[in-house]
């Protein structure tokens, strides 16, 4: 750990402990501690993390909150409860710096989808139960809530959080999942504007997961249009260590952020490596 962490944020990471316990059917996880990714980042000038729980430790977030007490106050946490978490557990993530809760509509271990339209359903219904029983919780702490969603998954997102409480902000990971192959008519970006105009969020990261290869020039259009939507509420995320690769073949860190560096002018670029960071996860 240094003394003085440098001044921006990389706003998704995840940490991996080869010795915790994972969720069948996924994959296995290189061992990935918290000081490999400081030392990178701090390296490359970002001195603050966001931890995001990863689908294969379900509710489990003993590595991300062990991570967050290592480095006290430096960093920040995005978990993944369900409606049986105790107040007192969320107040003591909160005193760790936990500020958001994760959805994830994407993984294979998660139970909102299903092979057939029954099962897609019983997801769905199941999903707005939760989002039901804990959004006021999550609300009265100031969290957000962090979607990681299927294009297709976002008029759901825009309905939920309709009848949830006001004020109760919405995170959508990785462009919103708005892929390189996504005609620019495609009713997700109705969808992706209702959110914008509601307050939402949006994490310029995991470029890779998009359909999108290095150095990801397909997702320019979309990176433009998403910034026009969205001002200065957009943070960058470099998604290490990406999941999606083998773990000899990881993206340089500097790939990450080069496309907000290509696309996004001066005036909307600063905010997203510093202040809007800092205010969406004070």
């Amino acid at each position: 750990m240094v003394d003085m962490p440098a001044p921006l944020w990389d706003c998704h990471v995840h940490v991996f402990d080869a010795k915790a316990p994972i969720a069948p059917g996924h994959y296995t996880p290189a061992h990935r501690p918290l000081r490999v990714i400081e030392a990178l980042a701090q390296a490359n000038g970002f001195g603050h993390l966001v931890l995001v729980q990863p689908s294969v430790y379900g509710t489990d977030n003993t590595v991300l909150l062990e991570a967050l007490r290592a480095s006290p106050g430096r960093h920040r946490g995005v978990v993944v409860i369900d409606q049986t978490v105790s107040n007192l557990a969320l107040q003591d993530m909160h005193a760790l710096g936990v500020r958001g809760v994760r959805f994830n509509l994407v993984s294979p271990v998660t139970c909102w989808g299903g092979a057939t339209q029954t099962g897609r359903d019983q997801g769905r219904h199941r999903l707005a139960a939760i989002f039901g029983e804990l959004a006021p919780r999550l609300q009265a702490l100031g969290w957000h809530v962090q979607w990681y969603a299927h294009p297709d998954d976002l008029q759901t997102i825009v309905s939920l959080h309709a009848r949830g409480p006001a004020g109760l902000v919405a995170v959508l990971d990785h462009l919103a999942g708005l892929h390189a192959g996504l005609s620019l008519q495609h009713p997700a970006w109705l969808a992706v504007a209702r959110l914008a105009a509601s307050g939402a969020w949006v994490k310029l990261s995991g470029w890779y997961r998009l359909r999108a290869a290095e150095p990801y020039a397909t997702l320019d259009e979309t990176l433009s249009r998403v910034a026009a939507l969205f001002g200065e509420r957009m943070v960058w995320g470099s998604d290490w260590p990406h999941t999606s690769f083998s773990p000899g073949a990881l993206p340089d860190y500097a790939t990450t952020w080069a496309p907000v560096v290509r696309v996004l002018p001066a005036e909307k670029k600063n905010p997203v490596w510093h202040h809007s960071a800092a205010l969406l996860y004070a």
